[in-house]
């Protein structure tokens, strides 16, 4: 299964690695901008909703 992100401004892997952490773990968008951060990936939590 090809999984395409037309108009992403985050590569790929980091895509998937939020999406990941979101439904696995059901937390909130602050949480996981918190993740990210921790991780060396700045966003914001608005860009993750």
């Amino acid at each position: 299964m090809t999984v395409y992100f037309k108009g992403s401004h985050c590569p790929k892997d980091v895509v998937l690695y939020a999406v990941f952490f979101y439904v696995r773990y059901a937390v909130s968008y602050l949480d996981l901008e918190e993740i990210m951060t921790e991780r060396g990936v700045a966003v914001d939590h608005a860009t993750l909703n």
